[in-house]
């Protein structure tokens, strides 16, 4: 996998071992939903986010025992050899949180700061201060983080004066696109002055309309060289939250734009939240950008495939890649780059068998009751009988541990 040409040049952010920015691969990160008070829960569901691929990791920062949390499941995740960074969210009284716990200021690898929630009127520029100089202090990295739903209403309303008085007056939204670009831009040459490096400074600019998103970003990247977070904020549900993020960040990224993303889905009640970053890694690799597990090629079915079959394999070498990738990814290296075909009838299922690195060709209806198997474009076997899947997918585990090199050996 290669990233796409012209990605935007961008200044390089390192947050703890993970580098953001500056040509480095685009960073998948993620957010708890727990009460950060509530340690052991914190811990775990940090873990898991971590495990399923998330680089950096988001908490919610938002009184003091939630901050007096921060220092104990960082040791505790340290223990568990979990070394994903930790990120701060803050809002309205982090300038207090970060100067009142200094240990949690210290075991938060980067800081979140929105500056539409730091303070009105004349509580805003000291209070935004009080933040940066924690960050300089600790020589940590800020994300500036401006978000439509919470933007700087005083700017907002000045903008708007302004418009107003034009002799060409903008549409209310593109004053509101402008006032995003400028509270980002004008809190990033704020930070500076009171002493934070231009190189700790990422921006973020996130609305929940796809066409908003996308010409907010656009306008910052010509205006800005400062490494971008992307995210469709408030994206939704399901198949709607997965569908808007992947249109808003598959245009921006394909034009360079962008350097981390977030995938901000509505788990449902009970659901998963390692979902949100399941979907960040398909996005990437679907576009080329990245590869981070072996994608498996299924076909959709048709009335050629009236068995469900195909449609369980696939399932299960999907759940069997991914649970095996943690190992494989110690073990191997370029294992994520692979491709499994598991396709359900004589049509495609060949041909993209022999596309993948390893595939198998199912029988549709009416046709011979027998499997064939290509391995690197060549055929293989051919496996027939009631223990196709289990076949199959040793073959699968067989293919990884003869083509791909251990790590620290060269590969052929």
């Amino acid at each position: 996998m290669t990233q796409a040409a012209g990605r935007r040049d961008t200044l390089g952010v390192a947050v703890d071992h993970v580098r953001i920015g500056g040509g480095a691969p685009i960073v998948v990160q993620s957010m708890t939903n727990t009460d950060t008070a509530d340690i052991p829960g914190t811990v775990a569901q940090v873990a898991a986010l971590a495990k399923a691929g998330s680089e950096l990791v988001r908490i919610t920062v938002n009184n003091r025992e939630s901050a007096e949390a921060v220092p104990h499941i960082r040791e505790r995740l340290y223990a568990m050899g979990c070394n994903a960074p930790l990120v701060g969210d803050f809002h309205f009284n982090g300038h207090k949180l970060l100067t009142e716990v200094p240990a949690c200021a210290g075991a938060l690898a980067k800081y979140r700061i929105n500056p539409g929630n730091v303070g009105r009127g004349k509580k805003r520029d000291p209070q935004f201060a009080a933040m940066i100089e924690v960050a300089c202090r600790y020589e940590r990295p800020v994300r500036i983080g401006v978000n439509w739903g919470s933007l700087d209403q005083d700017l907002l309303t000045r903008l708007m004066d302004e418009n107003s008085r034009a002799s060409e007056p903008l549409d209310a939204r593109a004053v509101v696109h402008e006032a995003m670009i400028q509270s980002a831009l004008e809190s990033a040459a704020r930070a500076v002055d009171v002493g934070l490096p231009r190189d700790r400074i990422i921006l973020s600019c996130k609305m929940s309309g796809v066409q908003d998103l996308v010409a907010v970003y656009r306008a910052l990247a010509d205006r800005s060289d400062y490494p971008l977070h992307l995210g469709l904020t408030e994206a939704g549900m399901g198949s709607k939250g997965i569908v808007a993020s992947t249109a808003a960040l598959a245009i921006l990224l394909q034009q360079g734009i962008g350097d981390t993303i977030r995938i901000s889905l509505t788990p449902e009640p009970g659901g998963d939240r390692t979902r949100e970053v399941i979907v960040a890694q398909e996005i990437l690799q679907s576009m080329g950008l990245r590869a981070f597990t072996p994608m498996v090629v299924a076909c959709p079915g048709c009335g050629r495939t009236t068995s469900t079959f195909f449609q369980e394999l696939a399932q299960s070498i999907q759940g069997h890649v991914r649970e095996r990738m943690p190992q494989w990814r110690r073990e191997y290296r370029g294992v994520e780059d692979m491709t499994v075909a598991v396709m359900g009838c004589v049509v495609n299922g060949p041909g993209e068998s022999k596309h993948a690195n390893i595939g198998i060709s199912l029988p549709g209806t009416g046709e011979r009751p027998v499997a064939p198997v290509y391995v690197d474009g060549e055929k293989s076997v051919t496996l027939k009988g009631d223990n196709i899947a289990a076949e199959f997918t040793a073959l699968v585990d067989d293919y990884v541990s003869a083509r791909y090199a251990p790590l620290g050996e060269p590969r052929d």
